[in-house]
């Protein structure tokens, strides 16, 4: 997923490509009335780093660097990659933070080692000043495009920043590779997203953290095939008042995260962030009758020969006037890296721009991008991708000190 995100990157500031699914590139927001015809591009509404701007360097567990990694996950073809061979050629990346009992089914080759888990803080933190030195960067932001680890629920260590510190110290079981970059992140000031349903840092003592340090947070698990569709088709039952009896979803994927996942310890966390989605979005204390027995099931099968070319097949069975039954079936055959690669671009900008802001803490209004989107504590997550829209948009009229859109009022004509 990486080596996509920045091969399209490299692409688009030459105009070989275009960044499509990307929001803040090819996105428009409509600002004052309907009648007042202001509807500029995102880019050019609210202050964006530019694509050209944009430095990048990353971790692994293997050495190759970003054209051979890019050439064996068999993503792009050849005619992507050879225009920027010479610049993918010369990222490299660091050396990756990994202890396997949280990915047991990845054996990385290049990775660091240190005597505690406080030390690899230290040592991650020391990469990202080198890299930023190096590259002559003002500021940085961090998305994690790696893979889903084993399912973890917090604990005392996860508790305060004081128990977390001396859980680092003392190598703590819970404390996970993810939340070791996290940590360093959110110590050297670099506003983050979480792109797997890792614990990560969604627990009282990062969201401390990230408070203390005035640093922007957001997650988690990218939003792209299965769950989008979900997310898309859930709000159109509710809003007509369709019932919903079972929802069967099934996967098949080839690529390195389908290898994770094959292990059930981490689709476990997979299988947390997939599930939430639709009881949030249908709310059955609210709707007894029509969602209050909803069987939901998920599986993931890992299947080599389809790579990064997953097929997402899910089997809907819905009600509608009198109880009588209806059924939906979708056969969704995506490529994960590319519906993944433009939500890496905007998280990366709209966090930059976050914390130019001044904001911190959790980003609530990306939630757009999250199958299961963090919240301030004691509020429950919006699944429904419109509204999740609607509010990322009103952010940034915000921001810009435009009327906020509410679909209220009258208007006139003459």
């Amino acid at each position: 997923m990486a080596t996509t995100f920045v091969a399209g990157c490299l692409l688009a500031r030459r105009g070989l490509a275009q960044p499509v699914g990307s929001l803040t590139q090819l996105g428009t927001i409509r600002l004052g009335k309907r009648t007042d015809d202001r509807v500029p591009m995102i880019k050019d509404f609210v202050p964006l780093a530019s694509l050209d701007s944009l430095e990048f360097a990353g971790w692994d567990l293997f050495p190759e660097n970003a054209y051979d990694a890019a050439v064996h996950a068999a993503v792009l073809e050849d005619r992507h990659l050879r225009p920027i061979q010479e610049e993918l050629s010369a990222l490299k990346p660091m050396q990756a933070v990994f202890y396997p009992e949280y990915v047991k089914r990845l054996h990385g080759t290049h990775v660091k080692s240190a005597p505690t888990k406080a030390d690899m803080v230290e040592a991650v933190r020391e990469d990202i000043r080198r890299v930023m030195r190096e590259k002559g960067c003002s500021r940085a932001v961090a998305v994690w495009c790696g893979s889903t680890e084993i399912y973890v629920e917090p604990s005392d260590v996860h508790q305060s920043v004081e128990s977390f510190e001396k859980g680092l110290r003392e190598n703590h079981p819970a404390i996970t590779s993810s939340m070791i970059y996290a940590w360093a992140c959110l110590k050297e000031g670099v506003p983050y997203a979480n792109g797997a349903p890792n614990l990560t840092f969604d627990f009282p003592a990062g969201h401390e953290l990230a408070r203390e340090r005035g640093v922007a947070i957001a997650g988690k698990d990218f939003k792209t095939g299965q769950t989008l569709m979900k997310t898309l088709l859930a709000p159109g039952f509710k809003a007509r008042m369709l019932g919903l009896n079972g929802w069967f979803s099934t996967n098949i994927l080839g690529n390195r995260d389908g290898e994770v996942l094959d292990d059930p310890e981490n689709f476990k966390s997979k299988e947390v962030s997939k599930l939430g989605v639709l009881e949030h979005i249908l709310q059955p204390e609210v709707y007894p009758d029509l969602y209050g027995k909803v069987y939901h099931k998920v599986r993931i099968n890992y299947y080599p020969p389809r790579g990064d070319e997953k097929e997402g097949w899910d089997n809907i069975d819905i009600f509608g006037w009198l109880g009588y039954p209806m059924q939906i079936k979708v056969d969704f055959l995506c490529r994960d890296s590319i519906l993944a690669a433009p939500l890496v671009l905007d998280l990366a900008l709209l966090l930059d721009l976050a914390q130019r802001a001044g904001l911190r803490g959790v980003q609530e209004w990306l939630s757009f991008y999250f199958k299961s989107p963090m919240t301030a504590p004691g509020l429950y997550p919006e699944h429904d991708l419109f509204i999740q829209l609607m509010k990322l948009k009103n952010t940034l009229r915000w921001m810009q000190g435009e009327d906020l859109i509410t679909h209220l009022g009258r208007e006139y004509y003459d």
